[in-house]
């Protein structure tokens, strides 16, 4: 335990970031997992919608500092080929 008036401060400050950036990293997750089933289940037209929406957030997370803008733009590169590729497939 810190005794020392600004690192107890820091420490509540880092445990409020750090349970709203998990918040937003659960959020991201289940998108990316709607994306995943959208395109297994071969609905093109919803597999945009959630494609879209995905990136939407992976983009605002970075926005909020939730997440590295490199780390997001692979997350997005790796969602566009698995649905691409459940395209190419059916």
């Amino acid at each position: 335990m810190a005794n020392i008036k600004s690192q107890i401060k820091r420490n509540r400050q880092n445990e409020g970031r750090r349970l709203r950036n998990k918040a937003v990293r659960t959020s991201l997750k289940t998108e990316a997992k709607k994306v995943r089933t959208a395109a297994t289940s071969g609905d093109s037209d919803g597999l945009q919608d959630e494609l879209q929406r995905a990136a939407r957030g992976l983009d605002k997370a970075v926005s909020k500092g939730a997440l590295h803008k490199r780390a997001a733009a692979r997350r997005k590169s790796r969602l566009g080929r698995a649905a691409n590729a459940t395209a190419k497939g059916q």
